[in-house]
């Protein structure tokens, strides 16, 4: 299955929104934007816990593992947005940063799931 850049991307978003609704989680927001931030997915499982998802998606393994391209400045801006819509949406709970990293292999994504990926 051949995707192109941006389509392999959001086909590693919509793959890792179902892995998670298939688990129990709802979809707050997808492409979740502040300024120049971005959480590519905002997920809440039950009534305590808000989880921020960044999605990693490639179609090899030829440059590294997917989940070694998220850079400290990413997630500097991606606690910056995380910030923001908890302030947006009042939340109490507990948050938790995950990251998603998704290899293409040939008919479909070889999904890995860090959960508290970083702070």
């Amino acid at each position: 299955m051949a995707y192109a850049p941006h389509e392999l991307g959001r086909a590693g978003e919509m793959a890792t929104a179902d892995f998670f609704l298939a688990q129990g989680y709802q979809v707050v927001a997808r492409g979740y934007r502040h300024g120049r931030a971005e959480v590519d997915l905002v997920l809440q499982l039950g009534t305590a816990l808000l989880v921020f998802v960044e999605v990693k998606t490639r179609s090899s393994g030829q440059y590294g593992p997917p989940e070694t391209f998220v850079s400290a400045r990413k997630k500097e801006l991606f606690r910056l947005a995380a910030t923001h819509l908890q302030e947006e949406l009042d939340w109490r709970g507990d948050i938790r940063f995950d990251i998603v990293a998704l290899t293409l292999r040939s008919r479909a994504f070889h999904i890995e799931h860090f959960e508290d990926a970083f702070y």
